[in-house]
């Protein structure tokens, strides 16, 4: 617990420097660090339903973690009222970035978005592969929701879409895909979740394109990782069997 407030206390000093917030929200740090998730989330509500706060973005992140930590415990998760916590985390994680749009918070709590996404997008992939396309698109569309950075996100969402035969759909998160891929910089930088994510949303997509006799497309897809990948072998093996 004492490594939990040593990690949590330059945190709690940067907001209460912040001057674009009106509260610094330490009593719902402190609820969160005590691991009082469900108090926080509720007192975090009440601050959201205010006038003064409602458009503060610290509020919903704490919904959003409060929610994540729940969801890895059965106690929770077991019970009908808690059951949908996971979901949760990431309703709350894309209301909080709509409130928090020059990102003054955001770097500060990249460990979580590491976390958060990578339990996402493995709901995500688990739902795809077991043919449950329309949950596995509402996965990746809430990841894209609350990071719209996230490359990766964007080509599996457009991938359900073409599952789902919602072509126009596709179109449009992959031009997201795209911008956000061209916006990325250095890959081999990107942290490991979204790197992961990004990989292997491309090596899905380009067998969809290739399952659908479209090669060109398909070494057109596979080409963007080719200088960031090629060392993994699943990407080298398609990548290679394309060109």
């Amino acid at each position: 617990m004492m490594r939990t407030y040593a990690l949590i206390l330059p945190i709690l000093f940067f907001n209460s420097l912040c001057p674009a917030q009106n509260h610094a929200y330490d009593d719902l740090l402190i609820l969160y660090v005590d691991e009082d998730h469900v108090k926080c989330i509720s007192k975090a509500e009440r601050y959201t339903d205010k006038e003064e706060t409602r458009r503060d973005a610290l509020p919903y992140l704490y919904q959003s973690m409060c929610s994540f930590e729940m969801s890895k415990l059965d106690k929770y998760t077991s019970d009908r009222e808690y059951k949908y916590v996971g979901r949760d985390a990431l309703k709350y994680a894309a209301k909080y970035r709509k409130k928090d749009k020059e990102l003054e918070y955001f770097k500060n709590y990249e460990d979580y978005w590491a976390e958060l996404n990578t339990r996402a997008m493995d709901m995500g992939f688990m739902l795809f592969d077991e043919g449950s396309y329309s949950k596995a698109k509402r996965q990746f569309k809430r990841m894209v929701t609350y990071y719209p950075e996230n490359a990766g996100a964007w080509q599996m969402l457009a991938l359900t879409e073409l599952k789902m035969n919602a072509a126009r759909d596709a179109k449009e998160s992959m031009v997201e895909y795209r911008k956000a891929f061209a916006q990325l910089g250095e890959v081999e930088r990107l942290p490991k979740d979204q790197r992961r994510l990004l990989r292997e949303g491309m090596v899905r997509y380009t067998e969809q394109l290739q399952q659908k006799g479209l090669i060109d497309s398909a070494r057109t897809t596979i080409a963007m990782g080719k200088d960031h990948f090629i060392e993994n072998p699943e990407f080298k093996a398609l990548y290679e069997e394309l060109n």
